[in-house]
């Protein structure tokens, strides 16, 4: 079982974490929303060493920048390819093919800068009024809504991909202990108020939904672009409702 919180963490972050790889890939979605909550706690951390500073605009920025930097960028490079593959491809096949290239078209380029300055608006007014504990809900939240797409739809590409190991192996399981780990911690952050958490959980979980749809029509199903566009997605919407509640 520990195996796949070693996988989670070397799939999920650039950490040097020691041990061995899971069998199974897909027994990492069981870990994804706890390394989620590591991650929104590392990044709240970095947000409260901005405001320790005086500095609200950098208490803002640092969680942006680090995310980025501990995940690679992994999940923003899936935002940007997915954007360009929907916006730029008509056909399963041409949104497929443009989606595996590396290269960040105009639409991938446009959905990045969207995406970074609505983060970075939102954790401004979230550092502002002290909502940390939103910080860390939607990181965790996002790592979530991962899992939750992988256990319901198929992959995408016939010849498989690089989340081909995640997706195929998830089920009704990953998707149970995700759910029930991530909305437990969701209440944890919340301090058991029903509202608030009721409010985020749904603003990470509509977008996912309608992501899912989207690309279940689009191309099939999902792809290692999409699961890290979800994430990144996700992000930012917890982040921003969050934002809307403290006012």
């Amino acid at each position: 079982m520990l195996r796949g919180l070693v996988t989670a963490f070397r799939t999920l972050t650039l950490l040097p974490v020691p041990g061995r790889e899971a069998e199974h890939f897909s027994s990492s979605l069981y870990w994804f929303t706890f390394v989620g909550l590591l991650l929104g706690v590392a990044e709240s951390g970095l947000a409260w060493l901005g405001m320790s500073a005086g500095w609200p605009e950098l208490a803002a920025f640092l969680p942006v920048i680090g995310g980025i930097m501990i995940t690679r960028g992994l999940h923003a490079d899936g935002l940007a390819d997915l954007a360009d593959g929907f916006f730029g491809g008509r056909t399963r096949e041409s949104i497929l093919r443009i989606m595996k290239d590396p290269n960040v078209g105009s639409f991938g380029a446009l959905a990045l800068m969207l995406l970074l300055f609505l983060k970075w608006v939102a954790l401004l007014r979230l550092v502002r009024t002290g909502g940390l504990g939103i910080i860390v809900s939607g990181v965790m939240l996002a790592r979530m809504a991962q899992v939750v797409l992988a256990a319901r739809l198929p992959y995408a590409r016939p010849e498989g991909g690089t989340a081909t190991a995640f997706v195929n192996g998830a089920g009704l399981g990953h998707l149970s202990v995700a759910f029930v780990s991530g909305t437990g911690m969701l209440f944890l952050l919340m301090r058991f108020e029903p509202l608030p958490s009721l409010v985020l959980l749904l603003a990470a979980l509509i977008p996912t939904g309608a992501l899912g749809l989207l690309s279940l029509r689009r191309i099939g199903g999902v792809t290692g672009d999409v699961l890290g566009a979800a994430s990144e997605i996700t992000e930012a919407l917890v982040w921003t409702v969050g934002a809307l509640l403290l006012r």
